[in-house]
């Protein structure tokens, strides 16, 4: 079970290195060593794309990191990637169904201390330790694009809500208050 959610975020290039090892190992940046120190097995990964400001892919942590610069990542300003985990993919896009991160970030609890325009501030840096709930909204968007029609079909369906909970919601008749009250002296 996951302890806990990540996003990385990258350039293109560096995702598309990513990719072609088949996520199967990410590097993570040099100024983020506390956090690596936090990714452990069973953790899951979420992929931002910066630039093109997308969701892309999703992983889970199969070995925690270690101190290994294979030298495959480019470097994005002076940062360097000497740090290793080892990962499986759970989750990939096709390139045209990569999500805009612009149309869920105003349901993402993450981003809520940034002002609405200025969502993307949130995602700069390389990794960030996401709520759970957010993961979860993403990957499962993700998934719709992925499996389409197929996992529509078999996915739960959403709770509807009880007949207390809509009567709730909307004021009651005149004619509804008399029967409750004629019934309340029965």
């Amino acid at each position: 079970m996951p302890r806990n959610f990540w996003m990385i975020t990258c350039n293109e290039e560096n995702f598309n290195i990513t990719r072609q090892m088949d996520f199967t190992r990410q590097g993570l940046k040099s100024e983020y060593r506390r956090k690596v120190q936090r990714v452990e097995k069973d953790d899951r990964l979420l992929y931002y794309v910066m630039g093109i400001r997308k969701f892309t892919a999703t992983a889970t942590v199969t070995v925690s990191y270690k101190e290994e610069d294979p030298g495959y990542w480019k470097n994005e300003g002076s940062a360097t990637w000497p740090y290793l985990i080892e990962i499986k993919p759970e989750l990939i896009l096709d390139e045209e169904q990569y999500i805009e991160a612009g149309l869920l970030a105003h349901r993402l609890d993450y981003i809520r201390r940034w002002p609405p325009e200025n969502w993307y501030m949130a995602f700069q840096g390389n990794l960030h330790l996401l709520p759970k709930g957010d993961f979860f909204l993403i990957e499962e968007e993700m998934k719709k694009l992925k499996f389409g029609r197929a996992y529509l079909d078999e996915a739960p369906a959403q709770p509807v809500p009880s007949a207390r909970s809509r009567k709730s919601r909307r004021p009651s008749t005149r004619k509804e208050t008399q029967a409750k009250e004629e019934a309340a002296t029965d």
